[in-house]
């Protein structure tokens, strides 16, 4: 019923056809699960290109110019929008500025936002790597991922909750507080 296993001599690594047999033929076809089994299967989320390239600003000159006189601001923006609004926009900016001021890199903060935006959606990680891109061009990369949440469909000026209010879902708030009464 089950497969032979040969005791793996020790210091050698077992093979693992020596304990379950060798794998079947890949045929291309649809593999049917005899009941009682199991069948594991990866799911690999699709890698797709960004909407906008890095340095395509041309189309939205007002979040540009925010951008280069405020990057807290936008930063602000998105982080919102990528924590779903478990932070809010003051907080995300309130933080990129103290990073800012304490270590005078804040793309060691923001880098990570573009790597959680690319896990999301399913982007690529182009044009180099996401903390690259942020020490090298970090404004281009702030207006980048600003305007690929604005191409899917969020109004960065609203924030999370009032998007999810317009696109007809509930935002997750907790219950208003009840006082005790008799």
């Amino acid at each position: 019923m089950y497969p032979s296993k040969q005791e793996p001599t020790y210091g050698a690594p077992p093979a693992a056809n020596a304990y379950y047999g060798a794998p079947p033929p890949s045929t291309g076809l649809p593999v049917t699960v005899p009941p009682g089994g199991f069948q594991l299967q990866a799911h690999l989320p699709t890698i797709g290109p960004w909407s906008t390239g890095l340095c395509d600003c041309g189309d939205d000159t007002r979040n540009c110019c925010i951008t280069c006189l405020c990057p807290c601001i936008t930063f602000g923006q998105v982080a919102e929008i990528i924590d779903k609004g478990s932070t809010s926009c003051g907080a995300s900016g309130a933080l990129y500025v103290l990073i800012l001021c304490v270590t005078g890199c804040s793309c060691l903060y923001s880098c990570f936002y573009r790597t959680k935006l690319r896990a999301q959606y399913g982007l690529r990680e182009e044009p180099c790597n996401d903390c690259l891109v942020h020490c090298c061009c970090e404004y281009c990369s702030l207006c980048q991922m600003y305007r690929e949440l604005t191409r899917r469909g969020f109004n960065m000026d609203i924030g999370w909750h009032a998007n999810m209010e317009r696109q007809g879902h509930m935002a997750t708030m907790p219950p208003p507080p009840q006082s005790m009464s008799r």
